[in-house]
């Protein structure tokens, strides 16, 4: 079983310090109070004014400043412009992964949940070499949550990060190019002999309160005269692929 079924480069938004503003005026709108007026008393009116106006456009500013840097308004979930999609299996982009599995599944399963809470799609491919493949060759999973109340950071943080910690085969590394954080989770049974055993990829993403597994796997015993691909390239096609997708999950 999987973990919590929920993966723009970290820091995409560009959010850093704000910009600098003019130093504070102890008394933008004019004068301390008490002091006595400045020479030239015509033009006191005049600057007390351009201070008003001054001190109206810096609140403005830093107002829209804090808008941008912190993000949503609270209440408000980050969903980082992406949307529900009824039929998830629609917007799955595999084409990387079809380099080894050329074969096209024409009735791939999806299914989706709709509620004030959260979104979720989810699709599963059958993934063959040829036509000539009995039975499938290899699968592949791809889910999408749209947490519309609650931030996942946290447990998506503890929940994939700490992935291996529940299965001793699994590998764990955080990588970098996917959302605002990302984990690439990789098992390897086979032994290298490629005879019994069995392979898996999954590559989670959080961007925003988006969350997003794509995951391959295989039993070697499905491959009946080669061994499955080594995990390096199938890392390779899943990360390419999840790229595209989420680049879908986001325009479609």
């Amino acid at each position: 079983m999987l973990p919590y079924q929920s993966t723009q480069p970290t820091g995409s938004y560009g959010y850093g310090p704000p910009p600098a503003y003019p130093p504070a005026h102890p008394y933008p709108y004019g004068q301390p109070p008490g002091s006595p007026p400045p020479p030239g008393g015509k033009g006191t009116a005049g600057r007390a004014v351009l201070w008003a106006a001054v001190g109206a456009v810096v609140a403005s500013t830093l107002w829209a400043g804090g808008l941008f840097l912190l993000g949503p308004l609270d209440g408000d979930p980050d969903l980082a412009g992406y949307r529900a999609r009824a039929n998830l299996c629609s917007s799955v982009d595999y084409d990387s992964l079809r380099t080894e599995y050329t074969e096209e599944d024409d009735a791939p399963t999806h299914n989706a949940l709709k509620h004030k809470a959260i979104d979720q799609s989810y699709c599963s491919i059958s993934l063959k070499k040829s036509s000539a493949s009995s039975y499938s060759d290899a699968y592949l999973s791809v889910q999408m949550d749209l947490h519309k109340e609650t931030d996942p950071s946290a447990e998506f943080t503890a929940l994939w990060s700490e992935y291996a910690q529940r299965y001793d085969d699994y590998e764990v590394a955080k990588v970098s190019g996917f959302g605002d954080e990302a984990y690439l989770v990789t098992e390897d049974t086979t032994s290298g002999s490629g005879v019994g055993g069995s392979r898996a990829v999954i590559l989670a993403v959080r961007d925003g309160w988006m969350t997003y597994q794509m995951s391959w796997n295989v039993y070697t015993t499905s491959y009946e005269t080669t061994s499955p691909p080594e995990i390096g390239e199938v890392s390779r096609w899943v990360k390419a692929d999840t790229r595209s997708t989420l680049e879908n999950l986001r325009s479609d």
